[in-house]
């Protein structure tokens, strides 16, 4: 990172990369480093902006974008370390989330292998005491006689439709 343009930040901004260092990040957790990262995307997005107006400006002026590119390198110098700061974050990011995506796997796989399949095991769909380890008992009927036979026999229909063709 450039020192120079470090120190030409403000208290604001200088604290915002220092809050991005190894050792500051490590102490976070995941949703204190995605409000960090969308902090640091703001500010890099906002310098990035003010840098390409400034530049598209300055391109008539100067008479072409090459000649106009060396008067603007503030705000270009201050996006790049922004964007260094945001790849950072966004690499420690990707670190939680992975172990959080590996914890939960585990978790998942220990209630598996408990034989449990939602909440509460002991219990079926219907709130009925059942057997623990057998896990959740169906029922044939949806809601009454007539409506399993009207289904079945929307169902009958279709298929006879189909057949006709």
């Amino acid at each position: 990172m450039n020192k120079a343009v470090l120190h030409s930040m403000t208290d604001a901004e200088r604290l915002l990369v220092a809050d991005t260092e190894r050792d500051a990040i490590a102490e976070l957790d995941e949703d204190d480093l995605l409000e960090l990262h969308t902090r640091i995307r703001r500010t890099r997005s906002k310098y990035a902006k003010n840098y390409r107006r400034a530049a598209s400006a300055n391109v008539e002026q100067a008479g072409g974008r090459g000649k106009g590119f060396g008067q603007n390198s503030r705000d270009r110098d201050k996006a790049e370390v922004f964007e260094l700061a945001l790849a950072r974050v966004s690499r420690q990011v990707a670190v939680r989330a992975k172990e959080a995506a590996a914890e939960l796997k585990a978790e998942r796989l220990a209630a598996a292998r408990q034989g449990s399949t939602g909440p509460d095991s002991s219990t079926d769909a219907h709130g009925e005491a059942g057997p623990a380890g057998r896990g959740r008992q169906t029922r044939k009927t949806t809601g009454g006689i007539k409506k399993d036979a009207s289904s079945r026999s929307a169902g009958a229909r279709r298929q006879a439709k189909r057949d006709n063709r």
